[in-house]
């Protein structure tokens, strides 16, 4: 297994391998021609960025069993998803902070994110599979009120796509086995969210070549595969995490 980090340091960013407490730097393409570069360094001497910039964020809902069964809704035969800002997304340890003047309910959502490290179109579930670069943590945060505010037109990209309302990080991690994982989302320490990623209605290699069909997905692309039961409002002050083992801690701090 290896984790990517994206990082800050000495006014630069770049890319590079965490190694225990250490980052190994690395030059060229994350996605197509990494090579280490220079001595490795503290990882306590950098600050840790979002670990890619995709220009497709895609979030998924009602992906998990155990979830559509507590809300009485049926097991999609296709992703059902929505699009999310890229330029919601921040890393670890930023802030997030509800839009001016927003005074609603904020909720969590704890994910598995996947990486998509290939050009892929139409693709089958074999070649969806190999462009799956890795695996991330991903918070799919969302202004609960705002999604539902008019009775007409459910505004998805609104109340998911602010700034802030998309952290990843804290790395990427390649050859994992997204079967044998679990999510877990705390507050304050508090754990709210503990469910298996085996329990997914649609496998990640299912929800790229079903999306490929109708989006082309680039390197660096990003996909969120929906949560579970236990997601709730958050209050300011409030640090949430979610943590995959294999993967890490993504923490932030809710301001509101």
């Amino acid at each position: 297994m290896t984790l990517w980090v994206r990082y800050a340091r000495n006014g630069m960013e770049g890319f590079g391998t965490l190694e225990g407490d250490a980052i190994q730097p690395h030059t060229g393409d994350l996605f197509a021609t990494a090579a280490p570069e220079g001595a490795p360094f503290p990882l306590a001497e950098a600050t840790l960025l979002p670990p890619i910039r995709p220009t497709i964020f895609i979030g998924l809902w009602n992906n998990f069993a155990e979830a559509a069964t507590k809300q009485g809704l049926s097991h999609p035969e296709s992703p059902l998803f929505f699009l999310k800002s890229p330029r919601s997304i921040v890393g670890p340890d930023a802030t997030i902070a509800p839009p001016p003047g927003y005074t609603g309910r904020v909720i969590y959502e704890g994910e598995l994110g996947l990486v998509i490290g290939k050009r892929v179109s139409n693709a089958t579930e074999e070649e969806a599979a190999a462009a799956i670069f890795g695996l991330t943590c991903v918070n799919d945060v969302t202004a609960l009120d705002t999604l539902t505010a008019d009775p007409s037109f459910p505004q998805w990209a609104r109340a998911k796509g602010a700034d802030s309302f998309g952290p990843v990080g804290p790395a990427i991690a390649t050859g994992l086995d997204w079967s044998a994982l679990r999510v877990k989302v705390s507050l304050n320490g508090r754990v709210r969210q503990d469910y298996p990623t085996s329990d997914m209605i649609l496998p990640p290699a299912r929800i790229v070549s079903l999306l490929s069909r109708d989006i082309t997905l680039e390197p660096g692309d990003l996909i969120a595969c929906g949560t579970s039961v236990g997601a709730l409002p958050m209050r300011p002050g409030m640090t949430v995490e979610v943590t995959i083992e294999g993967i890490g801690t993504l923490r932030n701090l809710f301001g509101g």
